[in-house]
């Protein structure tokens, strides 16, 4: 069988979410299936080092699909040629979009639609692009692969789309992240938080991730606390940051809270092992990586009640409702105040994680690509 999968989010030293799903699904597909034949399709020159192995092939396909014009281009026009000249049997698109013009089975997998919830926080050209293109992207895919049974039932929620036709895998971990010794931590503490304990928020900077609120609840938290804790803030600034700097600009405890940005793997896995607790108040998430990069830290965590986080975090989280500051501020005074409570989380986050791997994610998108190749199976195997 020859499967061609959309690569274009495999970007050296700049994976992030869909990319890293992308990768590790894809070293995992190619390894464990060597006797079928696989083609990579990039947007731009790639990095050698996504060829993971002799049975792929890695094709750049122009143009380079960053605008939605260029989105359109490439999946109507340049992508059904490719599938077309190298007679590929499957398709397999992980990031959420599909082509229309092209009758080879394809296999699609959805991360969130997150946009139909919050789309003034999608620029306008993204906005219209998605209201119109998801709808028949869900509709022409064969199968459908949600991250959470929370985005699946979403979808179906949002698109009617047949409960049959989506199958749910989930994310796995990068081994980067684990648990640091004791040393490890404190060097960690000394480099980023002047050797004090911190809570950390790991992820980028947006409305929809609802730092603003995390920052007036530990500002709260710290006038009636009396505690050295600090709050690092790792992640890019991403847009519409005006009510986080305004936050910032109105805390008491400005000096206690560090913005330190962009965090390459080495720091991020560092700078999340040694923190007290993970704090990740997101209003809305497709699954919520981070939690589970936490949980394989032993490091326990502070979510939100909303979306898919609950059913990542299982019982291994304090949970609260991520509006209310009071809930937010009371969560941090729990975890803080609690070495049991510390501790029984990272006993449950344990036994949590187990449910998630990228092996798990890769067998489930393997049996959807055997289904969208027989599509007279599908119902049967749904």
């Amino acid at each position: 069988m020859r499967i061609a999968i959309n690569t274009r989010f495999l970007l050296s030293n700049n994976l992030e979410g869909i990319g890293w799903f992308t990768w590790e699904v894809a070293k995992q597909l190619v390894t464990n299936h060597p006797e079928h034949h696989f083609v990579f399709l990039f947007d731009r020159p790639f990095d050698p080092i996504f060829i993971p192995a002799d049975n792929v092939e890695g094709i750049v396909v122009q143009p380079p699909a960053r605008h939605a014009v260029l989105w359109w281009w490439w999946f109507e026009i340049a992508i059904p040629r490719v599938l077309r000249r190298h007679k590929i049997d499957v398709f397999l698109s992980p990031d959420s979009y599909c082509s229309l013009s092209s009758k080879v089975p394809t296999v699609m997998v959805c991360h969130d639609i997150a946009f139909c919830h919050y789309p003034m926080q999608v620029p306008f050209h993204g906005r219209v692009f998605y209201k119109h293109f998801v709808p028949k992207y869900l509709q022409r895919a064969e199968r459908i692969i949600s991250v959470s049974e929370f985005t699946k039932q979403d979808i179906i929620r949002q698109y009617q789309t047949p409960a049959q036709k989506i199958a749910v895998a989930c994310n796995g971990v990068r081994s980067i992240f684990r648990v640091l010794s004791q040393k490890e931590k404190e060097d960690t503490q000394k480099q980023y938080s002047q050797g004090k304990d911190y809570f950390f928020y790991l992820g980028s900077v947006h409305p929809r991730k609802n730092v603003a609120r995390l920052i007036q609840a530990f500002d709260q938290f710290k006038k009636v606390t009396p505690s050295s804790i600090q709050l690092l803030i790792g992640g890019r600034l991403a847009w519409q940051t005006e009510a986080i700097e305004q936050a910032l600009s109105q805390a008491e405890h400005r000096n206690d809270i560090h913005l330190l940005g962009y965090l390459d793997d080495t720091q991020l896995a560092k700078v999340l092992g040694a923190a007290l607790a993970l704090t990740y108040p997101s209003l809305f998430e497709g699954f919520g990586v981070p939690l589970l990069e936490a949980m394989h830290a032993d490091v326990p965590i502070l979510t939100s009640n909303s979306s898919s986080l609950p059913e990542v975090a299982g019982e291994a989280a304090i949970i609260v409702d991520p509006t209310d500051v009071d809930a937010l501020s009371a969560g941090l005074q729990q975890l803080y105040a609690s070495p049991v409570t510390r501790q029984d989380l990272i006993e449950k986050g344990r036994r949590q994680r187990q449910h998630f791997s990228w092996q798990k994610a890769a067998s489930i998108v393997w049996d959807n690509i055997l289904q969208a190749k027989t599509p007279s199976s599908n119902l049967d195997k749904a």
